[in-house]
């Protein structure tokens, strides 16, 4: 399916912007969408809410949106929330006597569904990435768990629909987990194959606090050189990481190879979603054609290419425009993330009727 390009460069402003800095991010987005973010902060100091559904293809950048969004607009009102971090975390009340008990305590006082609680706790137990998804009526209950024990906030929720048949579920989410009065609203995230390919081969996270880079696309401030390997590294930017290496993921730098069916169902969640009715719809396009570009965006809203050279004292950064072929064959430039939101958040002002 063809996803709109969205246009960012306003004619006549010549102001440019580094958008890897958050303070320089900040005045990116009051400049480009200071009136839509008056009306956002405004929706949300009267108290109003919405739950946003993210979906998108692995790797497509669904957190890292929501949180840029929250982090603009309101972060104490605005929350990305992960079906997976939610049965992560269940996993972990599963080793522990008391939270386990807690937990099938709740489980038999709210599920409805087909499967025994003793069923559900197997189940649990016994999940891992290689088995089939948990019943749709388990991950409602949990959520709704979740959700019981935080303040009313406007969700991203990701994660969910993750199959086609939880889209109609998707319909009716907001009532089932209390949110009744909440508009709501499908985020539909566009990136080529290309691009979450590279995000997955040069991505690294730090052994220490998870926070990750990717050493094409987003270094560090700080990159590194081994002597011995003759390769370069990106290093933490977190003090109390102390230097700390950042680490390529295993089975990473296969990319794309080893998930092309979940990359095959997520298109098709995709389209399904696109295609249904009562419900608005944000399209997030991540690419534009080489083509258009200039047209489209400026030159700092692209996402380039870095590379490293090493003089024998210290590594020199360097950086130079991305050009790939999108899932059609075209020639197109990768769109950096801030550029997205900047979608997001205009689409989102349109979607609430502000």
């Amino acid at each position: 399916m063809q996803f709109p390009i969205f246009k960012t460069k306003v004619k006549g402003l010549t102001k440019t912007f580094n958008l890897n800095n958050p303070k320089e991010r900040r005045k990116y987005f009051e400049l480009k969408a200071g009136e839509e973010l008056k009306k956002l902060r405004a929706y949300f100091q009267k108290g109003n809410t919405f739950i946003a559904y993210l979906l998108g293809k692995k790797n497509s950048g669904k957190g890292t949106y929501a949180k840029m969004f929250a982090e603009i607009i309101d972060p104490e009102r605005i929350e990305h929330f992960s079906i997976g971090d939610m049965i992560r975390g269940v996993d972990e009340e599963l080793k522990d006597k008391k939270k386990k008990k807690e937990l099938i305590s709740f489980l038999e006082k709210n599920y409805r569904g087909r499967f025994s609680i003793e069923e559900l706790a197997s189940l649990l137990k016994k999940r891992s990435t290689s088995t089939p998804l948990l019943p749709t009526e388990l991950i409602l209950t949990l959520v709704k768990r979740e959700i019981g024990q935080k303040k009313k906030k406007a969700l991203f929720i990701d994660g969910f629909p993750r199959d086609l048949d939880q889209i109609n579920f998707a319909l009716f989410f907001r009532d089932l987990i209390g949110y009744r009065d909440d508009p709501d609203v499908f985020v539909l995230i566009n990136v080529p194959e290309k691009v979450i390919g590279e995000r997955m081969k040069h991505r690294r996270v730090c052994p220490f606090c998870q926070t990750s880079g990717n050493l094409k696309l987003a270094p560090t401030s700080k990159i590194g050189y081994d002597l011995k390997k003759k390769e370069f590294y990106l290093i933490c930017d977190n003090p109390r990481c102390q230097g700390a290496r950042l680490q390529p993921k295993e089975g990473d730098e296969k990319g794309t190879e080893p998930i092309k069916a979940r990359l095959m169902k997520d298109e098709k969640l995709i389209q399904q979603t696109a295609a249904l009715y009562g419900i608005p719809k944000i399209f997030l396009r991540n690419s534009v054609p080489q083509s258009l570009v200039r047209t489209y965006v400026d030159d700092y809203e692209i996402t380039p290419e870095y590379y490293y050279q090493w003089d024998g004292k210290k590594v020199q950064i360097k950086e130079r425009p991305w050009i790939f072929s999108d899932d059609s064959g075209t020639p197109s430039y990768s769109l950096l993330a801030a550029t997205v939101v900047l979608s997001l958040i205009k689409q989102m002002v349109k979607a609430l009727d502000l």
